[in-house]
């Protein structure tokens, strides 16, 4: 009698550690408070566009009816002791100084810190009309980049080509969350106007996709923590030890049910 007593008190406890890891599977996935119709939708309001900042590298390409003339602004190769820039791998482009400026040639100093990239672009098509016959002028910023760190499969520094890339998309470059991350406070670091942000977002609430701090800025850090499983089954001899015991005694009751 206290034999099945004993195999039912670890039927119980086996049991109870199966529906608690269901229970921790609700937290895995992605904006699970969507309504799930097969077709929702809303205008985006939460993009605000892509500014340009002092240490941005710019790439700006010139072509006109004077392809040797304007050839000048093509060339143009970056520091490559720039601390945002990697030293092996030097960058060919101009270089925001701390005033917001670049140097050009013909045209001199000229203010881009603020502006976007269509701006500057549409403000050097004026300006080059009286230097070119119909230039036509290509911006983009080549150091876009982010750094995704933490409990991911990849964690590195992923330079962007796409201005409007979102936190999703950079997580997806790093592999995805491990399944034992901690989706509800991811933490997204930004350097913004002189002043450091430390945002935390929840990746499981559909708020995240309307949120100010969805699409990414340059240099925005993005760190996943890892959730108390992990630091357990790396580092704590208790739960493993745990864990083997608890699977003796499963297959020590069973075997005793099968004998009554």
């Amino acid at each position: 009698m206290v034999k099945f007593k004993l195999i039912k008190y670890y039927l119980l406890l086996i049991i109870s550690l199966g529906l608690t890891s269901c229970e921790s599977f609700k937290h895995v996935p992605y904006f699970q408070d969507l309504d799930g119709r097969p077709l929702s939708q809303e205008k985006i309001q939460n993009f605000s566009p892509f500014l340009i900042q002092p240490a941005d590298v710019l790439g700006i390409t010139v072509t006109s009816r004077n392809p040797e003339s304007s050839s000048i602004f093509n060339l143009n190769r970056v520091n490559s002791n720039n601390s945002n820039i990697n030293p092996e791998a030097p960058v060919d482009g101009y270089l925001v100084d701390e005033k917001g400026l670049i140097h050009l040639p013909v045209v001199g100093d000229m203010k881009v810190s603020g502006y976007t990239p269509s701006v500057v672009r549409d403000k050097l098509d004026t300006l080059l009309v009286k230097y070119f016959k119909d230039p036509v002028v290509n911006i983009r910023v080549l150091n876009f980049k982010v750094s995704v760190f933490g409990d991911v499969a990849r964690p590195n520094v992923y330079g962007l080509q796409n201005e409007q890339t979102n936190i999703t998309e950079a997580l997806s470059l790093a592999g995805d969350l491990n399944i034992t991350a901690l989706r509800q406070n991811v933490l997204l670091i930004r350097n913004e106007n002189g002043e450091r942000k430390y945002i935390y977002l929840d990746l499981t609430s559909k708020k995240l996709i309307e949120s100010p701090y969805y699409y990414l800025k340059n240099n925005d850090q993005i760190y996943v923590s890892p959730g108390k499983i992990k630091y357990s089954s790396a580092n704590d001899i208790g739960f493993r030890v745990t864990t083997l015991v608890l699977s003796a005694l499963s297959i020590i009751a069973i075997v005793i049910s099968r004998y009554k």
